[in-house]
């Protein structure tokens, strides 16, 4: 029986042998996974002939293994990779790395897939269109990734490897985050309180455990672990638990580093935006005064924290986050299912601003501060201009082709989710980022409209 076929070339700015290096690195799987795909690495193995990698997807609402053999290794030009059990009849998935010898520093990243869907041939006339436009949401993502990331690899290569301890290594931000500091050839440790792999340091902030002593050499520590914000209302126990995961943790982390003999160059530890008042009409850089409500106490509690590490000699970026956006999860994760079923609006009046940023941004952000000594104190990370709640439901509406005609009153959405609406869905938090202008940090989502195009695979429709 005939295959389908599934083509994808993009030129990237590098040799053909360093793009194909660039596909065998630590975590490129993941890197190149598109966050709305749900895609768990069961084991993840070197690009050999004859080695397989296996993976569980999540098709519909059942989680498939799938299974995946590395044949025809031609180190620096191409690799094949063939399903050895998975959810289509068969897959062989060609990667091609094609060196331009007019210009050297060019080369053609080339993706061809022959593929039989499930229940050939009755699926083969009905699933072509649906299974090729998937890959072309997929391939137009990862080869975006991979342009870009490699720019920015050549535009600021790692000054040296790092042994990296990271606080929240699973949430939201960390998630996408290891992965691209892999990549760029630095040693993770996580910091977490169930340690099941090596390399795991165990900590508790409630009790105070928390041992360094077997840690090693450190020379930087990513400090994200929180309680999170928006799941579930604010009862006064939620509200403590939200004020002691930053206030204690930040704490007890800092003082750990300061008490090591040789503590880490570097600390970068998470803020948010919600540091700043919340006073309509007014905007905010990093030069405002703090507010008075609940999330500007825990944000200036949270960024105290990091006194001990600071009279250590310690460098502290302290990264006030904007509204991260990327389908994996947070708020466009959320919004996603009511606007395409063409359910969503605006929240209130929608005249509330925020500023937000690309999860991309936001890694790449971090993984600068590690090596710049000029990123220090506080920095907001946002992008260009914060975008108001109308805007922001009108482009998410058009990108994924819906109306966005079904308003959620104030009133209504204050009885679903309690006080914290008022401080996070309605709240007026216009902030803007001077550090980064004078960081000459170039963004590479800085326009609303181009960067849900990029996250929700849209960019090619």
């Amino acid at each position: 029986m005939q295959e389908l076929t599934f083509e994808k070339t993009t030129t990237i700015p590098c040799p053909g042998e360093e793009l194909e290096h660039w596909h065998t690195l630590p975590g490129a799987f993941d890197r190149l996974c598109p966050p709305w795909q749900a895609v768990h690495i069961v084991d993840d193995a070197a690009i050999e002939n004859g080695n397989r990698t296996t993976l569980k997807v999540k098709i519909g609402p059942l989680w498939r293994s799938w299974i995946a053999e590395y044949r025809e290794v031609k180190k620096g030009f191409e690799f094949t990779d063939f399903q050895v059990k998975g959810p289509f009849a068969r897959w062989r998935h060609r990667h091609r790395f094609i060196s331009d010898p007019q210009n050297p520093g060019s080369s053609t990243l080339a993706d061809e897939i022959h593929y039989l869907p499930p229940l050939s041939p009755l699926s083969k006339i009905f699933a072509k269109h649906w299974i090729n436009r998937t890959l072309a949401r997929s391939f137009t993502y990862r080869h975006a990734i991979t342009r870009e990331d490699i720019r920015r690899a050549q535009e600021h290569p790692t000054p040296a490897a790092m042994r990296i301890l990271v606080s929240g290594a699973s949430g939201l931000i960390g998630n996408a985050l290891i992965p691209y500091l892999k990549m760029r050839g630095h040693e993770i440790l996580r910091l977490t309180r169930h340690a099941r792999r090596q390399g795991d340091i165990e900590w508790d902030p409630e009790t105070g455990k928390l041992d360094l002593s077997e840690a090693g050499k450190l020379d930087a520590v990513i400090h994200l672990a929180g309680e999170n914000i928006v799941e579930g209302r604010w009862s006064s126990r939620k509200k403590e638990r939200i004020l002691s995961s930053r206030q204690q943790g930040t704490r007890l982390l800092c003082n750990a580093l300061a008490a090591m003999p040789a503590p880490p160059q570097v600390l970068i530890s998470a803020s948010g935006i919600n540091y700043y008042a919340k006073q309509p009409g007014t905007a905010f850089d990093e030069n405002a005064p703090a507010g008075t409500g609940f999330l500007s106490e825990v944000c200036r509690e949270w960024e105290l924290g990091t006194l001990a590490a600071e009279q250590a000699g310690i460098r502290v970026c302290k990264l006030r986050i904007g509204m991260v956006l990327t389908p994996a999860g947070g708020a466009l994760k959320k919004m996603l299912l009511p606007f395409r079923l063409g359910l969503g609006g605006r929240i209130g009046k929608g005249t509330q601003r925020t500023g937000w940023i690309a999860i991309d941004d936001l890694v790449d952000m971090i993984d600068r501060a590690l090596g710049d000594k000029r990123w220090q104190g506080a920095v907001n990370a946002v992008a260009k201009e914060p975008v108001s709640n109308r805007d922001f439901t009108r482009q998410l509406a058009k990108t994924l082709r819906r109306p966005a005609i079904l308003p959620i009153p104030a009133f209504m959405i204050r009885l679903l989710f309690g006080e914290m609406v008022n401080e996070t869905l309605l709240a007026d938090l216009p902030v803007y980022s001077a550090r980064l202008r004078e960081l000459d940090y170039r963004l590479r989502h800085p326009e609303l409209t181009q960067t849900l195009c990029h996250l929700l695979g849209k960019a090619d429709d």
